[in-house]
């Protein structure tokens, strides 16, 4: 039953963030109004917004005025609901550490689809990240464990605490990883999205992957930001290969940045410490 609970729960979820998906690009509120056909703009029946199962029985079409509902809507929510019960497998003992999973997964999805979409990525997920980000590094240290036992950061971070008096450790030790984290995870793409710019008179990323290293950064520690711009540049590399030889780009060809970042930050909140502590162990 609780598998039966979280995977229903994350397909409802999946059903808002179809709403962030479609209305934040626009400007609009995502709370009113009710949800409402996009196209002939009906309101949508409860009996019509059953997650998965009402594109299924309606054919994919809009009750109303029987236009096509993108299967964009039902694949949001089978992969969030998908995610919800992954995530709750790998961390129910922890019930803190699976609440800023389940909220941090729900956000890669409005961004890797909306960056898709639109090639943006929006302020309310990005900004408003780092400051979830912040607040979660403060109360949960186990997710900076990386950087706050990294070898000559470590001590760093812990010299940064001190000066934080209203934590204590080893939570002020996580907080001020978060804020190293966003300081390197958004300075280190300013810092190429300036250089590109001077180089090549074209910025090589746009502004919102910055804001969204920083979302990451704050999260993750600037160990973990590190790593996650190496799997993101080492996926968007193959799949720029790919696209190239299959002929559906060119190597001027832009690619929205933003999917793999959110892929490369998904990797590393999951698997970053064991990649950490494996490449320290072949260190020493």
């Amino acid at each position: 039953m609780p598998f039966v609970f979280i995977f229903a729960l994350g397909a409802v979820v999946g059903s808002f963030l179809n709403v962030c998906i479609h209305r934040l690009p626009r400007g609009e509120s995502v709370v009113f109004p009710a949800s409402r056909c996009p196209r002939c703009l009906a309101p949508i029946k409860p009996y019509d917004n059953v997650p998965i199962l009402s594109w299924v029985l309606l054919r994919g079409r809009c009750r109303s005025c029987r236009r096509r509902i993108p299967a964009r809507y039902p694949a949001v929510e089978l992969l969030t609901a998908l995610l919800f019960l992954g995530l709750f497998i790998r961390f129910s003992s922890a019930p803190g550490t699976l609440a800023v999973a389940l909220a941090f997964a729900s956000s890669l999805v409005v961004v890797v689809f909306v960056d898709i979409e639109h090639q943006i990525i929006p302020d309310e997920i990005s900004l408003g990240g780092i400051a979830f980000g912040l607040a979660a590094s403060a109360a949960l240290p186990s997710l900076h464990a990386s950087s706050m036992e990294a070898p000559f950061l470590g001590p760093v971070i812990a010299a940064a605490a001190a000066r934080i008096p209203l934590l204590p450790p080893p939570n002020s030790s996580s907080f001020a990883s978060a804020l190293l984290g966003a300081g390197v995870g958004g300075g280190l793409f300013w810092a190429i999205r300036a250089a590109s710019g001077r180089i090549y008179g074209e910025e090589a990323m746009g502004f919102g992957d910055v804001k969204l290293m920083g979302y990451f950064g704050a999260l993750l520690g600037p160990i973990l930001a590190l790593l996650t711009t190496f799997f993101a540049s080492l996926l968007g590399s193959i799949a720029g290969l790919i696209l190239i030889g299959m002929k559906q780009a060119g190597l001027k060809s832009r690619l929205a940045f933003g999917p793999f970042l959110c892929l490369g930050a998904f990797i590393s909140f999951l698997w970053g410490g064991r990649c950490v502590a494996w490449y320290l162990a072949l260190l020493r």
